[in-house]
């Protein structure tokens, strides 16, 4: 690849390195220049140009992204469209990020045009978590690192998620004289919790006394998949009870202990084909330990043996993390990374008349259930929704969403003044998409490519959808634009940050009209309604 001060007689198909504004002219980085902008360039005077131009072998950025991504890529990764030279990659399936480390390290250090990052081994994953991005560093790769990555693809993918199964599991407890029942009883909701975040079921619990012929009947009348057993003394030898009752029962004795703590005095045994487990005391607690790791991977499918344990050491001091993960169903806090929502839902519609357009059917739908369901369904969370005009109606047609509320009792002095409700609502996040709830066309897939898009760090700090090349909605920020989006007054919104900060804009072309159709009066209601969705 050629870079650096490009005569513009040589300039046509270059790729701009830097933004370029000369007059009237703004063009940005990573603008590949056509004749007519050639042409334009030399009527302002200008001589040359700081660009990458492609040379024979070279392959372009985004090709080279999506090439990598679809070689690396296994069962359950979704890709995501390359931009800017990057691909991300998500999981499809709740379950654990299964990945070759010494593959990846090796092909990372092939040539610097082509990288690979990624979730460590065995992480946790949910439906559209990001788990890897392809980056290709320069506007171009050699072609014969990208086939040397693709031809890794022979030896099987890099990387894959392995889904959760509908696991079942049986739960033994035993007793020693002064043993509270309440104890016992919160260990089983505790352990129930934790299987159903790994998809699993509780199907059985028993309790017995803590002696070797007791657990040993239990453990053989047990028909579950995998058993566990939380004793009523901690393990302190492969000779106690715990094992040497699985013992008695037919099973075998893997490993005891192992190198993460909390955790420590965890047993691993076998009997027969079906795992059996001796809890650690600390499994009786819901904050992260040595147990959900095991129980992880035998929840999607991953054997584990002896040295799987005994490789646990690296991160395995989990002494700081102070809870573990809640089931799916339950929200989980906002965290720094994410980009919350917020539908702006408090409008008058005057100019609809007597009738509330954002109440009214859509397909079946009112009108403001289309933003916020395509919202939830997409990387987006929490979905804020601002009320105001006839908020209780409002309300009521989304009363099994699972949106986060806020009211705006100045509604009619205009849409600034709920924006900064809406501000006002966010927890710690790094973007916000500013969303209008009289756009019922979006799709979830739309909003997903402007959060994929958005790179606050590497100048995409702005993400804009256009079609044809004309601007719509939603439009997403940076949350350190918060304070200046604050300031806004009247009845606009925060769109003139767009203009501000024209160098940290990235435009995300749309397959169709959605994100311009916004609907605002009787007529415009009738012709949607007329057009097939």
């Amino acid at each position: 690849m050629r870079f650096g001060a490009i005569p513009l007689d040589e300039a046509e198909g270059a790729v701009l390195a830097h933004a370029l504004r000369v007059g009237k002219l703004a063009y940005k980085k990573g603008r590949k220049l056509s004749a007519a902008d050639v042409e334009a360039l030399r009527a302002s005077s200008i001589g040359d140009v700081i660009a990458a131009k492609l040379e024979p072998g070279d392959v372009e950025e985004d090709a080279a992204a999506r090439l990598v991504a679809e070689a690396i890529a296994g069962e359950h990764v979704r890709i995501e469209r390359p931009f800017t030279g990057r691909v991300n990659l998500f999981a499809e399936q709740p379950g654990l990020l299964v990945l070759d480390h010494a593959r990846i390290d090796r092909l990372n250090r092939l040539d610097e045009a082509v990288t690979i990052a990624t979730l460590g081994a065995f992480a946790e994953v949910e439906p559209k978590t990001m788990v890897a991005t392809v980056k290709i560093i320069p506007f171009a790769a050699p072609g014969e690192v990208v086939e040397q990555w693709c031809a890794s693809a022979a030896d099987g993918p890099l990387l894959r998620v392995a889904p959760y199964r509908a696991l079942e599991v049986a739960l033994i407890q035993t007793r020693l004289p002064g043993t509270k029942e309440s104890v016992l009883d919160k260990t089983v909701a505790v352990t129930a919790q934790r299987i159903r975040a790994a998809g699993g079921r509780l199907v059985s619990e028993a309790r017995c006394e803590h002696t070797v012929p007791a657990l040993a009947e239990r453990i053989r009348a047990s028909q579950a998949e995998l058993v566990l057993i939380a004793g009523a003394s901690a393990i302190t030898d492969r000779r106690d009870v715990l094992p040497a009752a699985i013992e008695a029962a037919g099973g075998a004795v893997e490993h005891f202990g192992m190198p993460v703590d909390p955790g420590n005095l965890l047993l691993l045994a076998r009997q027969g084909e079906r795992p059996v487990l001796g809890l650690p005391g600390c499994a009786r607690s819901p904050k992260l330990n040595g147990f959900d790791w095991v129980l992880q991977r035998l929840a999607a499918g991953i054997p584990v043996h002896r040295a799987d344990i005994m490789d646990m050491g690296v991160g395995g001091l989990l002494m700081e993390i102070p809870t573990r993960p809640q089931p799916r169903d339950a929200a989980p806090p906002a965290r720094p990374g994410q980009v919350a929502a917020i539908v702006l839902g408090a409008g008058q519609s005057r100019r609809m008349g007597e009738e509330n357009k954002l109440l009214a059917l859509v397909d079946g739908r009112p009108m403001i259930g289309h933003m916020v369901d395509a919202l939830l369904a997409s990387r987006a969370s929490p979905v804020i929704v601002v009320t105001g005009h006839e908020a209780d109606r409002v309300r009521d047609a989304l009363a099994d969403r699972p949106v986060q509320w806020c009211h705006n009792p100045d509604y009619a002095e205009g849409l600034s003044t709920s924006l900064r409700v809406g501000l006002d609502a966010l927890p710690e996040v790094e973007g916000v998409l500013v969303a209008l709830a009289d756009m019922p066309r979006i799709k979830a897939a739309q909003i997903d490519r402007l959060i994929a898009a958005f790179h606050p760090t590497e100048g995409r700090a702005i993400c804009v959808p256009t079609v044809r090349g004309k601007r719509g909605n939603p439009v997403l920020f940076a949350s350190r634009f918060v304070p200046e989006m604050r300031q806004v007054s009247g009845d606009v919104g925060a769109r003139h940050l767009i203009g501000a900060h024209a160098e940290e804009v990235v435009e995300i072309e749309m397959d169709d009209d959605a994100a311009l159709l916004d609907i605002d009066t009787p007529a415009a209601l009738a012709a949607l309604l007329e057009r097939a969705p």
